[in-house]
């Protein structure tokens, strides 16, 4: 007698063999997202920040994202950060922040800062990224930040005013504070609701940093006891 025949002689016993399955790829499903997150390690694939600081007060849990224009890591991070976006978990932010860790790193920030004030962020980011990472541009100092501004339509007087201004100084301040407190040693790195602290290769690639983001995401949206 065929199986077939089995299944429609023995309905009950069907229906409880589909259920029986139906449990054990669940059970095995939630298995291995137990062992996903206890494959990250406190102090190995992630640090607990010292000093916790969120870049923006709120309720929500913060992603945020410290980086320097002139690294390569960090462009090359951009598509994952654009496809983890597109499924980030409810209740999350996520921000950008261009480190002021080093003099050599501040005049990017102030351009970051100078066009976000501006509301011409848009017009500046991957433009930027994309001149130093792909034409091999040298776009370091003030006034190559305020030429290559003016060449994305960005007014150029006002790009120079906004970079050389006091919100903007006290912004590179409050990065420069971030990176002391996250006790920054590279870029990228990704801070979650500044508690956690983590990078492509502390959490071993790409793809595992937002596995690892999401559990952190999930530890710090946790009821506390």
């Amino acid at each position: 007698m065929s199986a077939r025949s089995i299944i429609q002689q023995r309905p009950s016993q069907s229906g409880l063999l589909i259920a029986l399955l139906s449990a054990f790829v669940l059970l095995s499903l939630l298995s291995g997202s137990a062992l996903a997150a206890a494959s990250f390690d406190e102090g190995i694939e992630y640090k607990r920040v010292a000093e916790p600081q969120r870049l923006e007060p709120g309720d929500d849990v913060e992603v945020l994202e410290l980086f320097w224009y002139g690294c390569p890591h960090c462009y090359q991070l951009e598509p994952a950060i654009e496809r983890w976006l597109e499924n980030k978990p409810d209740g999350v932010s996520f921000r950008r922040l261009p480190a002021a860790a080093s003099s050599r790193w501040i005049p990017h920030a102030k351009a970051y800062f100078a066009a976000e004030q501006l509301g011409e962020l848009e017009k500046l980011h991957e433009p930027l990224f994309k001149a130093l990472h792909e034409q091999r541009r040298r776009i370091f100092t003030d006034e190559q930040l305020f030429a290559f501004a003016a060449e994305q339509g960005i007014d150029e007087q006002a790009f120079r005013d906004a970079y050389q201004s006091f919100p903007v100084d006290m912004k590179v301040r409050q990065s420069a504070e971030l990176a002391r407190r996250y006790q920054l040693s590279g870029v990228p790195a990704i801070v979650v609701n500044g508690t956690y602290i983590t990078g492509v290769t502390e959490a071993g690639g790409r793809d595992q940093l937002f596995e690892l983001v999401d559990v952190l995401v999930a530890k710090e949206q946790a009821p506390s006891d």
